[in-house]
């Protein structure tokens, strides 16, 4: 499978987009649709430049979707990529989302892991809690 429209102007919404580089809430140099690797200060790209980054950007999660067991819908597809691409393949791999997946767990229980996935830090995110309502409700479509 491959993201959706659904997903790409999903993620848009949520990033937003930045030209110029910036610190993240945690710190990391960050340009375009949340996109961090080899960014630094000082840094500008243009609107056409982000979104062949989102997608250069999304392939990784996307073969790492690809190998996820019981992911047969394009909802729930989207949903993890999405998850991956705002927290890493790490923070995933590890998750206990990801074993329900991969254990045949009810969508509702899966649909609640999402939701514990919303602080920064000890810091409870209004942003990060309608990122993952959005996945949980996207994973179950």
């Amino acid at each position: 499978m491959k993201s959706s429209t659904t997903l790409i102007n999903a993620i848009k919404r949520f990033e937003s987009c930045a030209l110029k580089a910036y610190k993240d809430q945690k710190g990391v140099w960050t340009i375009g649709y949340g996109h961090t690797a080899g960014v630094k200060s000082g840094d500008k790209i243009t609107l056409y430049q982000a979104e062949q980054l989102l997608r250069e950007d999304l392939v990784k999660f996307e073969k790492h979707a690809n190998m996820v067991k019981r992911i047969s819908t394009q909802g729930k597809y989207d949903a993890i990529v999405d998850f991956m691409f705002n927290l890493g393949t790490g923070n995933f791999d590890k998750s206990t989302l990801r074993a329900y997946i991969e254990s045949g767990r009810s969508n509702w229980e899966i649909q609640e892991q999402f939701l514990r996935w919303v602080y920064c830090g000890k810091m409870k995110l209004g942003g990060l809690v309608s990122r993952r309502i959005w996945e949980a409700a996207r994973f179950d479509e």
